[in-house]
C-alpha cells in the first residue's frame, strides 16, 4: 500500500502545491469560501493541523519553517516535503499508532485524513485567488462516494456546514463542493 498511498498523496498534494505557488502576491488576503478565512488561512489550516495529527501519533517533527504569515509558499513546502519523506520510508509508513478515532498506520492516517482535506482545500484556495478550480475527477468521485454514507457524522463533527443544494444534473465536483457546505 505504501507506493499507492504515496502516489495518491503526490497527485493531490501536487495539485495543491501548484495552486499555492501560483497565488498572486496580492491575493493572499482574498476571502476564501470557508467562512471568516482568507486564502492564507487555507494554507495555514493545513500547515497547522496536518503536522499536529502526524507528530502526535508517530513522534516525528516537521523541521522549522517560516510561518504562513511570513511565507505561505515556504511554510506549505516544508510540511509537504516532510510528509512525502515520511510516506517514502516503509518502516514509518506502515508503523501503527493510536489516534482519534482508532488505530492507523502512518500511511492510512495520511490517506484517510489528509488527502481529502487537501483535495477540497485545493478548490478553496483556487476559488479565493482566481486560479483553476478543476480537481482530479477520480479523486472527486472517490471522496464523494466515501463521504455520502457519513453525512450525519460529518455534519455533527462541526467540520462541515450544511449541504448546499445544487441541481440534480450538476457535475460530481460541484456536488462534492456543495456536500462539504461550500457554494460552488
Amino acid at each position: 500500500m505504501t507506493t499507492k498511498t504515496l502516489e495518491r498523496y503526490d497527485r493531490i498534494a501536487g495539485a495543491f502545491t501548484r495552486r499555492v505557488e501560483a497565488v498572486p502576491a496580492d491575493a493572499w488576503d482574498a476571502p476564501a469560501p470557508c467562512e471568516g478565512w482568507v486564502a492564507r488561512d487555507v494554507v495555514g489550516h493545513l500547515v497547522e493541523w496536518m503536522p499536529s495529527l502526524i507528530e502526535s501519533g508517530w513522534g516525528v517533527t516537521v523541521p522549522p519553517h517560516p510561518t504562513v504569515d511570513d511565507d505561505p509558499v515556504a511554510a506549505w513546502a516544508a510540511v509537504d516535503a516532510a510528509i512525502r519523506r515520511w510516506l517514502a520510508d516503509p518502516a514509518l509508513a506502515t508503523r501503527e499508532a493510536d489516534i482519534f478515532p482508532g488505530r492507523y498506520s502512518f500511511e492510512q492516517a495520511v490517506d484517510t485524513f489528509c488527502t481529502g482535506d487537501l483535495l477540497v482545500h485545493t478548490w478553496d484556495l483556487a476559488r479565493a485567488t482566481g486560479l483553476d478550480e478543476m480537481l482530479d475527477p477520480d479523486e472527486v468521485h472517490r471522496m464523494f462516494e466515501a463521504m455520502q454514507p457519513m453525512d450525519e457524522v460529518l455534519r455533527a463533527s462541526g467540520h462541515y456546514g450544511p449541504r448546499v443544494p445544487v441541481a440534480a444534473d450538476a457535475d460530481e465536483q460541484t456536488k462534492l463542493i456543495a456536500f462539504t457546505g461550500r457554494r460552488p
